[in-house]
């Protein structure tokens, strides 16, 4: 039999507010609560207590080396990363609250425990009476699942005192985990799409929701699109401090189109040229014509004149082009260099380098 321990019910109705109090009281103390989630039962302390995260890492017997995951209760948790990405972003508003958690670059205030190397793991569960519960509390918490190093984690709370009940003040019995396996762990920052631990999501599911199809538009494909893709490409890469060879990894994909393009047609000399100087390869690059499919496969879709723009979207069904915009965020247009001297090209260059770069915040 299970050694005794209090208790409290954790679900509907909401907890009364001595509950609540007394669930606040043993976390500030620094003791163990146990908490459900739904995937697993958890065993949380306050993160900022650092004698409770020792507690915590001895009644696991977890590896000192090892991080703890900073639970949270809201959406709005990321804005205390000190530069939470747009892949960070976008992951936690499609899988939140669920069973994604984030491994991000940096350590927010109260969670310098818990981190490990500069990353912190964070996730927001969707059992809703815990993460109600997470929201109103005035400190951080870290939980890890409540089992014994190398063991199964528990699934009800029953299975939880049976293992930790001299070890905790408190446990909060929400019934059994709706989910009953691990949350997904995956590591994102600059150089890393790592799935730490795989689970109910797939990584390439996460990939796609992580990053972006970018397409460029230009009248024939041959110098303004193309140009705009390769800086595009390569923007992007060092900006997730990788070779862009491996941008797939983190879920990019890149294009270029003409509304009144041909099939087939090599790049402008002056466009591949221009762009060699900064080691961007485009030649071999082919031109296409933008077809419908296609645009509306992209997720993003940057027009660099207003002509193209409209051309797009008289391209697409009505209310299908909301994703078709210019390139520059402030409405300018991209210069043509076709028929004119490498210095024209060099010009183009530098406006399309200016726009990608205000677009970046947005794409990573």
């Amino acid at each position: 039999m299970p050694l005794p321990v209090e208790r409290i019910v954790l679900g509907d109705p909401p907890l009364s507010r001595s509950q609540h109090e007394r669930i606040e009281r043993a976390l500030a103390q620094g003791q163990v609560v146990a908490l459900p989630t739904e995937t697993v039962y958890g065993l949380a302390v306050r993160a900022d207590h650092p004698q409770a995260v020792e507690s915590l890492r001895e009644l696991k017997g977890r590896d000192p080396q090892l991080a703890f995951t900073w639970h949270v209760g809201q959406h709005d948790a990321l804005g205390r990363f000190p530069a939470p990405s747009a892949l960070a972003r976008r992951l936690s508003e499609r899988y939140w609250p669920g069973p994604l958690t984030l491994v991000l670059p940096g350590v927010p205030p109260g969670l310098e425990s818990s981190a490990r190397d500069g990353w912190t793991g964070v996730r927001l569960p969707a059992f809703a009476p815990t993460a109600r519960l997470l929201s109103a509390l005035p400190f951080p918490v870290i939980a890890s699942s409540a089992n014994l190093s190398g063991h199964a984690p528990a699934l009800d709370a029953d299975a939880v005192a049976a293992t930790f009940a001299s070890g905790l003040a408190l446990l909060l019995d929400g019934g059994r985990c709706r989910l009953g396996e691990p949350s997904v762990v995956l590591r994102v920052g600059p150089g890393h799409f790592d799935l730490l631990r795989p689970g109910i999501l797939d990584l390439e599911a996460l990939r796609a929701v992580a990053g972006l199809r970018l397409g460029f538009v230009c009248t024939g494909n041959t110098c303004r699109s193309p140009m705009a893709e390769g800086i595009a490409r390569d923007l992007v890469a060092r900006r997730l401090e990788i070779e862009p060879a491996r941008l797939a990894e983190f879920g990019f994909h890149f294009a270029s189109m003409g509304v009144l393009a041909g099939c087939g047609a090599p790049p402008s000399s002056h466009a591949v040229d221009v762009l060699a100087r900064d080691r961007i390869d485009i030649s071999s690059h082919l031109s296409r014509p933008a077809v419908p499919g296609e645009v509306e496969a992209l997720d993003r879709v940057y027009a660099l004149t207003r002509r193209h723009l409209d051309a797009l979207q008289a391209l697409l069904p009505p209310g299908r082009a909301r994703h078709c915009q210019l390139l520059d965020p402030d409405g300018e247009e991209v210069p043509d260099p076709i028929g004119g001297p490498l210095s024209e090209y060099e010009r183009t260059a530098g406006v399309i380098r200016q726009m990608v770069e205000k677009r970046l915040n947005e794409w990573v």
